[in-house]
């Protein structure tokens, strides 16, 4: 699980379930996440595990997070030299929770962590999508971004990817461009920043069905007790 914050093991998957928010529909499940984070990589692979078992539909409710929060400076840009108590063992216990949860899973990466990888824009797009499209073209942009840098290695905080991605899955480049320029945009998405963390959410990704909580990247059969209540 990646935090915002380097003080607790944050990178352990955790299968305990938790208070939250009250879901919109019973056919939703909410995930909060950032796409830099390996752990929403994995647990959305996960999640595509128990998917593929159910024989109703089960849509994502992507709500962002931004795990440099902390660490970004008025405009946006990220200042590098804020202690945010990640230190070389903390990243070097990522990393081989990442390889394991990669073996468990059996999925395929690129990169063990995207440490320099800035989200922001990335995420801005997707808000856009989320906002203007259909749920189809949105999870078709989500995915193909956490696939571009997980799998293919690419910089998802280039708006050249970016445009080709959005480009790649239907949607005008022009507007995405527009979109990332868009101040209040920007101004929205933090909004949603805050309120994720006003949830209490502290760390991604966190799963959250019907006022419970599970967080880290749980393996299929946790995903399964929180949204079906089955052991």
């Amino acid at each position: 699980m990646c935090a915002v914050s380097g003080h607790p093991p944050p990178f352990v998957a955790a299968a305990s379930v938790s208070c939250m928010s009250t879901q919109a529909a019973d056919t939703e499940l909410t995930i909060y996440s950032d796409y830099v984070c390996p752990f929403c990589y994995l647990g959305r692979q996960s999640l595509a595990r128990y998917q593929a078992d159910r024989e109703e539909e089960l849509r994502i409710d992507w709500q962002p997070f931004d795990l440099r929060s902390g660490k970004r400076n008025p405009d946006g840009s990220i200042d590098h030299s804020v202690d945010d108590g990640k230190d070389d063992e903390y990243f070097e216990q990522a990393k081989e929770s990442v390889r394991r949860l990669q073996d468990k899973y059996d999925v395929e990466m690129t990169l063990d962590l995207a440490t320099e990888v800035d989200s922001l824009d990335a995420q801005i797009a997707s808000y856009y999508i989320k906002s203007h499209y259909d749920y189809e073209t949105w999870l078709a942009f989500d995915e193909a971004i956490f696939a571009a840098l997980w799998t293919a290695g690419r910089d998802i905080g280039s708006e050249d990817v970016l445009l080709d991605i959005a480009d790649d899955v239907g949607i005008d480049a022009n507007e995405i461009e527009a979109a990332l320029d868009d101040d209040t945009l920007q101004d929205e998405l933090t909004d949603e920043f805050v309120d994720a963390q006003q949830a209490g959410v502290t760390g991604v990704p966190t799963f959250a069905y019907d006022g419970y909580a599970a967080r880290g990247a749980v393996p299929p059969e946790h995903l399964k007790r929180l949204v079906e209540g089955e052991s």
